[in-house]
């Protein structure tokens, strides 16, 4: 069978044949769980130590944080809130924590580099995993994968956790969207990434804690010059598949109905390193770095984001260019911006999006009062802020951590 096969192939064909039956059978897959999962819950966190800045003096914040990949706003913050706080005197050091293996085969300096490749230079050091761990004032955990790792590193004095999102909607009915709550329920001060979230954290899970406000780079994206003008016939769409909460098969639906309402409207998709197939023509752009992204903001008419759990960062970069907004009328929306807000909420369907975006391009009216709107709320939201009201979350977490390290001395009688 085999030669009556290679004799029906050309050479090319027969060697490439030849490489696949040789190729080694699978090894068994591995499933990836939480690293220190199992020692939590037979031994509990590690305990506090001794330690902690007083008062108003610099801490040093040790921050964990799950693997990554090019784009990720998730990571983009945190890297943004590191240089505030570092510019606030605090000394800040991360921790990539890979539970996964994406990162298998890499150096540490590897891995490093890209962090500062994708989302900017830090003064903190970029640690491939937790061996280099040395303690820290307060250690934070970020992804809810990184949170059994955190509550048994030793040599912290406090701990807390930046939540950016609602983490168990990543998932369906799976032991991560389970691992994911439960990580709620552990005593981390939270530091949430809206109002929004930090309310559902305290009424679904118990948890305490504060928000902060997501914010903008205002020195790149702002409103086009002068001299530029916009375009009246462009939409940006954020499409992002690899991100399922951004609801993209939902966008193209809504855009395929613009497009036949209106064939001369052009769209530009971005957000994906994979092109995307689509029903319509349609500029496919990929990843973008800032400045290219906020020429795409200044050129376009109006943009569509679709955010099913928090806010993204995405329409608040956007709304700072000046760009109306069209995004989905979920309950995180509604809650931080308002039915009536300077964003566009539209019921998640795909003719009530069309119809929103039919009506901001229909009106040039609407979209200059939506911008205005736009530009007066991000204008407050930058970094230096947002690293304040995490500082203060962090200061919190110390201070709550105070009393049960003295409670524990006590009972030990080490005070």
């Amino acid at each position: 069978m085999r030669r009556r096969l290679g004799a029906l192939l050309n050479g090319a064909d027969r060697a490439r044949l030849r490489a696949l039956l040789r190729r080694p059978a699978p090894g068994p897959l591995r499933i990836f769980t939480p690293t220190g999962l199992m020692d939590v819950l037979r031994e509990g966190p590690a305990p506090l130590e001794r330690g902690g800045a007083a008062g108003d003096g610099p801490l040093r914040i040790g921050i964990v944080v799950p693997w990554f990949r090019e784009g990720s706003g998730g990571h983009g913050t945190i890297a943004n809130l590191v240089r505030g706080l570092e510019t606030r005197g605090h000394r800040c050091e991360l921790y990539v924590l890979d539970d996964e293996g994406r990162h298998a085969g890499r150096s540490a300096e590897q891995v490093a580099r890209s962090f500062a490749s994708f989302f900017g230079p830090l003064a903190a050091q970029v640690h491939f995993g937790l061996g280099d761990w040395t303690g820290a004032d307060v250690a934070v955990a970020t992804g809810w994968q990184t949170v059994p790792a955190v509550l048994r590193l030793p040599g912290a004095a406090a701990r807390a956790y930046l939540v950016q999102d609602h983490e168990p909607d990543f998932h369906g009915a799976s032991a991560e969207r389970e691992w994911a709550a439960w990580t709620y329920r552990q005593g981390l001060r939270h530091i949430a990434a809206s109002h929004w979230l930090d309310r559902l954290l305290r009424e679904r899970y118990g948890s305490a804690g504060s928000a902060f406000d997501l914010a903008v780079d205002h020195e790149r994206y702002a409103p086009p010059a002068g001299g530029e003008r916009r375009r009246g016939d462009l939409v940006a769409f954020y499409a992002r598949p690899s991100t399922p909460r951004r609801a993209t098969a939902l966008g193209l639906l809504a855009l395929g109905e613009l497009r036949r309402r209106r064939p001369a409207v052009e769209i530009a998709l971005f957000g994906e390193s994979r092109e995307i197939a689509t029903s319509f023509a349609a500029r496919r752009l990929g990843v973008l770095d800032g400045p290219a992204l906020a020429r795409l903001y200044g050129e376009a008419t109006c943009g569509m984001v679709l955010s099913l759990t928090n806010p993204s960062l995405v329409p608040l970069e956007m709304l700072a260019c000046g760009l109306p907004v069209v995004d989905v009328a979920s309950d995180s929306m509604r809650g931080e911006f308002g039915p009536d807000g300077p964003i566009a909420l539209a019921e998640p369907d795909p003719l009530a999006l069309a119809d929103a975006l039919e009506r901001l391009l229909d009106d040039p009216d609407a979209r200059a009062r939506r911008s205005a709107a736009g530009l007066a709320m991000v204008a407050g939201r930058t970094w230096a802020a947002a690293a304040a009201q995490v500082e203060a979350g962090l200061r919190a977490a110390v201070g709550e951590a105070w009393p049960q390290v003295a409670r524990r001395a006590a009972v030990d009688g080490t005070d």
